[in-house]
């Protein structure tokens, strides 16, 4: 005999509490158990928001906590002096600078990877486990390993590019001044995240049937056709699927940078999330910083939203 979730609920209760059971529905039993989780998930992370954006109408400080809250006047006066600040504005660049390059370069790299691993060869699961490897790490840990990379004295990549190049592999730094230290930093997040990239493409590339290609070839479409009218729009959305997810973490990518330059030489590397930061935990303008914080989710939540919409609308085709 089958019995219902509530008829075992009501066995193992009292049998006050059983003729309660009896009478609820199951779509009320279900909430009975999921709204704890659902009270804690929102204590956790809503509350957390709420009071971040009361302290960015304040001149609240962290460092400072006896002293009484007060509201700025005007009550907008963090957001605007965030706004009008041209060192924002240029960290806001040098963010878009490693964002741009770092999906440019993971999207191109992991594509490749995942369609000559999609080519069955002898060796091919060796490879993809060796390829992932890198994502499995640490940023800590990848910042500390690539800091040793880019040492001028005893750092191996200095002496590649003395190889190539000719340049003493003493005379510059990777890490130092002279432009160099953003690419460093965008050449380490390639490495590290190009594998899950290449993981999202490859089940892309996967999940279009034999029997497409197999059409296309009695058609006598050429190689480079099929790559073009079947490949690339099958998988298009699963591209767009991994710059989306690339994209919000590099936004706010934090430790890796934070190891390998801290935000210097100078301010060639200062990302929003170095400066915000800085000004929280350093400057201790906590009210700021709260603004600041409220400033770059906003326009995380609002570019990634847009880019769903894009998203769909190429699912859809």
């Amino acid at each position: 005999m089958v019995t219902s979730p509530i008829d075992r609920l009501a066995r193992a209760t009292p049998p006050s509490l059983a003729r309660k059971v009896r009478g609820l529905s199951d779509r009320t039993i279900a909430w009975i158990f999921v709204a704890p989780t659902i009270l804690l998930l929102l204590a956790i992370n809503i509350f957390p928001l709420i009071w971040t954006v009361y302290l960015s109408f304040t001149n609240y400080a962290a460092n400072k906590p006896n002293r009484e809250i007060e509201w700025v006047e005007p009550i907008y006066r963090n957001y605007a002096r965030i706004l009008t600040d041209e060192g924002t504005w240029s960290n806001m660049q040098t963010t878009a600078h490693f964002l741009i390059w770092t999906i440019i370069l993971q999207v191109i790299i992991g594509f490749t990877l995942a369609w000559l691993i999609n080519r069955k060869f002898k060796g091919n699961d060796l490879l993809t486990t060796l390829l992932v490897v890198p994502m499995m790490l640490s940023p800590a840990v990848v910042g500390n390993f690539w800091t040793f990379l880019y040492q001028p004295q005893i750092g191996v990549v200095n002496y590649i590019v003395e190889f190539f190049t000719g340049i003493p592999a003493a005379s510059f730094s990777m890490l130092g001044p002279g432009g160099l230290a953003p690419w460093s930093i965008i050449i380490v997040d390639t490495w590290m995240w190009t594998p899950f990239v290449m993981l999202i493409c490859l089940a892309g590339l996967r999940s279009i049937p034999d029997y497409i290609y197999e059409a296309a070839e009695v058609d006598r479409a050429s190689k480079w056709r099929q790559f073009w009218t079947i490949t690339v729009p099958m998988v298009l959305p699963f591209l767009m699927l991994a710059v989306l997810f690339r994209g919000i973490e590099n936004f706010k990518m934090f430790d890796m940078v934070n190891l390998l330059t801290g935000g210097g030489p100078g301010d060639e590397t200062l990302l929003t999330s170095i400066d915000l930061k800085r000004e929280a935990f350093e400057k201790w303008r906590t009210g700021y910083s709260s603004a600041y914080a409220i400033i770059l989710f906003v326009t995380v939540f609002g570019l990634a939203s847009i880019y769903v919409k894009a998203l769909n609308k190429v699912k859809e085709r």
